[in-house]
């Protein structure tokens, strides 16, 4: 059964790369793609956006709309250069030579009502301020989502921008408590899992000689370089926002459990954006807070199939 995705992105590399899953597997529809700050620019996000739908030939008709530029803490948001390159796209300038039209934010409304209840699910990759806000504004609307799929957090592990903190969650760590407190069906895929996503560079040429990723390897090639240096241990890069993507198809690949879930929202402090699951049993047995899906493992071997077959088109299907 095809699963109708809303994507919330922030469009980098690794967006990016979901962004080539998506198109390529059988099983996804992307509905509506919404261009949040985070990696980059909004602006960035939304040039991106449409130089890949260009490129991959995504079906016309998917609407592109303007998220979030700011997070709700009223910060100037920081990006991230460094990782995924001037514009998000590594050593690529993506031209201009397409038609961009952008939708209004509340289009998101319409997108919703229109597959709500049964087919719709919302992956976010970003950060979270743009589906807070919609929590904000139509929570008896966001209930009749199916399911909500949340790139972020670390629990227990190394965070990637602090200590304790992973990027998404410490962007915005107001967003992710309002999404958490509000949303129902949640999956969040932290980088206890993604982390452990590696596409090596033997993965990127195997699949670059398929010829049906086009941009896969220089944006890959960019990316592991920035990961092995920080960490020479690497036998390549995780690809966080394609395993998130991953998670709506096979949930075997993951080892799940669930607990409740909050996010310091100090942002003054060390702690600010740490994710935090309760644990211990004896609050669990009579809480009724809501519980979150926490992936904290993956079956690598099925994710080295999965991605690898979807990328060079041997599916199966």
């Amino acid at each position: 059964m095809m699963k109708k995705v809303l994507l919330f992105g922030d469009i980098g590399i690794d967006d990016t790369i979901a962004l080539i899953y998506a198109r390529l597997h059988k099983e996804i529809e992307i509905v509506g793609l919404i261009a949040d700050y985070g990696n980059v620019s909004r602006k960035d996000a939304v040039s991106n956006i449409y130089y890949v739908m260009k490129l991959f030939d995504f079906p016309e008709g998917i609407p592109v709309i303007l998220g979030a530029e700011i997070p709700l803490t009223g910060e100037q948001p920081t990006y991230y250069p460094e990782i995924h390159g001037e514009h998000g796209l590594g050593p690529i300038i993506p031209n201009e030579d397409h038609e961009i039209k952008i939708e209004n934010f509340l289009e998101i409304v319409q997108i919703i009502e229109k597959y709500k209840d049964d087919e719709l699910i919302i992956v976010n990759i970003g950060r979270l301020t743009s589906l807070a806000t919609m929590f904000i504004l139509y929570n008896q609307l966001m209930q009749h989502v199916k399911e909500f799929y949340i790139m972020g957090g670390a629990f227990w592990v190394p965070g990637n921008v602090t200590t304790v903190a992973e990027a998404n969650f410490h962007g915005d760590p107001f967003a992710v408590n309002i999404v958490l407190n509000y949303a129902k069906n949640v999956t969040i895929i932290p980088l206890n899992a993604t982390q452990k996503a590696i596409v090596t560079p033997g993965m990127v040429d195997y699949i670059d000689s398929f010829g049906k990723t086009k941009i896969l390897k220089p944006l890959m090639e960019y990316y592991t370089k920035f990961y092995q240096e920080r960490d020479p241990s690497l036998l390549g890069s995780p690809v966080h926002d394609a395993l998130t993507l991953m998670a709506t198809i096979y949930p075997e690949m993951f080892i799940y459990e669930s607990y409740p879930v909050t996010v310091v929202d100090k942002l003054d402090g060390p702690a600010r954006g740490q994710s935090i699951a309760e644990t211990r049993p004896f609050e669990n047995v009579n809480n009724d807070e809501k519980r979150h899906r926490i992936a904290f493992d993956i079956h690598y071997d099925m994710f080295f199939h999965h991605f690898i077959s979807i990328m060079t088109g041997h599916d199966g299907q």
